[in-house]
């Protein structure tokens, strides 16, 4: 596709150009250091809520659980675990911010307590990659993990926002919409696979190459959260557009499989858990400034979209401009160049393959 954006074709009765002016400075959370979206709210636009993380205790679950504490959009923080929740609760409930923290465990109702009255539902519940594995081996022990909790959040919170983190995210965003389905209360407004990882690694790993700030170097990742599925549009930023060759090649691949760096230097201890809780806060944090009535939030994610369904790709990652009951629109891809062109259809067979392999679990 030409980067000519005249030639774009217009979606939903906008140009890629038209609607950029829009969109662009609009972006408000996305890359920003930490500080800049826990403390800083005002309480006009607060909806202060109860947000619940199934699998608190785990890699991804601790650090996560401390950074939504920080969140002074966040009234009530509900960490569930097979074990260890309680600990993790009390651990962060002497931070000095003002979100009452309860932990719970299988038994006595602890499941049902902590998705009681949520809005969000973070789900970094399952094992963890070791050496050697991709997302995808991942797929038999936290298919089953998924596949149970989003039985009970259909049961107890069906309104709730989900916010999919466990990997295979390709597949375990389509488990949880079949589950949903089934229970007759999907909304693919309020189901969210977390991608925010891709962009921030992305927009990191460009910013050493350009010598720009990371937090101002925003590249819209576009496809899935696996390999071959992540599409960076490094074309649309001009950094971008000068890495070229070999350079470029390498600098997509290390996009792609940002995670292994992460496995292998823990060698075999665990994967990126900090980085990720850090992307999942930010989304989660921009879902909650949106519910709460803020305008123009724009995050990547994965979720049901339009672009791709002729292909037979019914989830596909991408800028969507977040609102008061979750996915607001889906903005358009936008200008690629050929060598995206490429990325994109390499990535779509494996994409659809993941997904469809998600759906049948369920099925």
């Amino acid at each position: 596709m030409s980067l000519n954006s005249s030639k774009i074709t217009r979606w939903g009765g906008d140009s890629f150009t038209e609607r950029s002016k829009k969109t662009l400075g609009l972006i408000i959370v996305s890359g920003l250091p930490l500080g800049s979206f826990t403390r800083n709210f005002s309480s006009s636009t607060s909806n202060l809520t109860k947000v619940a993380i199934l699998g608190a205790a785990g890699g991804i679950g601790q650090p996560l659980s401390l950074l939504m504490k920080q969140s002074s959009l966040v009234s009530d923080l509900a960490l569930y675990d097979i074990r260890g929740s309680p600990g993790v609760a009390a651990d962060v409930s002497h931070v000095n911010t003002s979100a009452k923290c309860h932990g719970y465990l299988p038994d006595n109702n602890g499941l049902e307590k902590t998705l009681d009255g949520a809005s969000i539902i973070l789900l970094p519940a399952g094992v963890p990659r070791k050496p050697g594995m991709s997302r995808d081996d991942l797929f038999n022990t936290n298919a089953s993990i998924v596949r149970d909790l989003a039985t009970a959040a259909a049961k107890v919170a069906p309104k709730a926002h989900m916010l999919i983190i466990a990997n295979p995210v390709n597949s375990t965003v389509p488990i949880v919409g079949e589950v949903y389905k089934k229970a007759g209360v999907f909304d693919p407004k309020r189901l969210f696979g977390v991608t925010t990882l891709d962009v921030v690694r992305a927009s990191a790993f460009l910013s050493e190459i350009a010598k720009t700030s990371p937090s101002k170097t925003r590249v819209q990742v576009v496809g899935g959260h696996s390999g071959v599925t992540i599409v960076p549009l490094l074309s649309q930023l001009k950094e971008g557009q000068n890495v070229k060759g070999e350079a470029y090649k390498a600098l997509v691949k290390r996009i792609q499989f940002g995670g292994d760096e992460v496995v292998q230097a823990k060698d075999g201890a665990g994967s990126a858990t900090l980085s990720m809780a850090y992307a999942a806060a930010v989304f989660a944090d921009s879902l909650l400034k949106a519910l709460g009535g803020a305008q123009g939030i724009v995050e990547p994610t994965f979720v049901k979209s339009p672009h791709y369904q002729g292909q037979g790709v019914e989830y596909f990652a991408s800028n969507v401009e977040l609102g008061s009951e979750g996915v607001k629109e889906i903005l358009p891809i936008g200008p690629i160049s050929k060598e995206e062109e490429e990325l994109i259809k390499a990535c779509l067979p494996e994409l659809k393959k993941n997904i469809e392999k998600g759906v049948k679990f369920v099925q």
